[in-house]
């Protein structure tokens, strides 16, 4: 947590509105970036700012309500993952509207909390388009950042990525194939499992499940990730 007499919501969105370049808005819109609520500062400087702040869950409460794109990523930043409820995580990811906003909020908060499995299978399967990659964006950082979790709690998210990779939408596509990569090169145990789902779901006559299976098992057998299974 922060000091009790650090700054407050107003002192940090004042810095931030000082720290905004409008010329970045054009590479974020290019980026797919939402921006009406944009002040243009990096992820990069985001996490300087946060670095100075540490966590504190009633500012970050505050800097997500200001509705300020930058504000909210810096919110998933400082605020405390063991005071995160299930409602808060269901009434955040309700007000995503970007895609670099719900991955930077599973990334950098949600998949840190004790909630995180839960929420990661009940996304998956919302119609909500940032909802849905949600689940999938916690299914591929929990591969990456919950190293305290066992490979059994990540097997159980294989079947639900078969059932949803017919999702023809580009943020929900992208991050169903996201989660299978990094599920299956979690380990020498997951990494089969990964790639017989992919070669499942290639079998299907869709082509947005073929295009993830194609572009997961690019990865999962290519030359460096086998090479890696073999040398653990």
């Amino acid at each position: 947590m922060r000091p009790t007499e650090g700054p407050s919501a107003d002192d940090v969105i004042a810095t931030l509105r000082r720290m905004g370049d409008p010329s970045h808005l054009t590479g974020m819109r290019r980026f797919g970036i939402e921006t009406d609520r944009a002040l243009g500062i990096s992820v990069t400087e985001l996490r300087g700012v946060a670095r100075t702040l540490g966590r504190d869950h009633e500012l970050a409460g505050a800097l997500w309500r200001s509705g300020i794109h930058e504000a909210r990523m810096l919110a998933s930043m400082v605020d405390e993952p063991d005071r995160v409820t299930p409602r808060q995580m269901e009434s955040w990811i309700g007000g995503v509207g970007s895609w670099d906003l719900c991955d930077g909020l599973c990334g950098n908060l949600f998949d840190r909390t004790p909630h995180w499995h839960d929420k990661a299978a009940a996304w998956s399967g919302r119609d909500a388009e940032f909802t849905k990659r949600g689940g999938f964006a916690l299914m591929a950082w929990g591969a990456v950042h919950r190293k305290d979790e066992p490979d059994e709690r990540f097997e159980r998210f294989l079947p639900l990525i078969e059932e949803q990779a017919g999702d023809e939408r580009n943020y929900v596509k992208k991050a169903v194939s996201w989660a299978l990569r990094q599920i299956g090169k979690r380990s020498v145990r997951l990494h089969p499992g990964a790639v017989a789902t992919a070669h499942r779901i290639l079998e299907r006559h869709d082509r947005t499940a073929r295009w993830i299976a194609r572009d997961a098992l690019r990865e999962l057998e290519g030359a460096a990730v086998v090479d890696r299974m073999r040398r653990s």
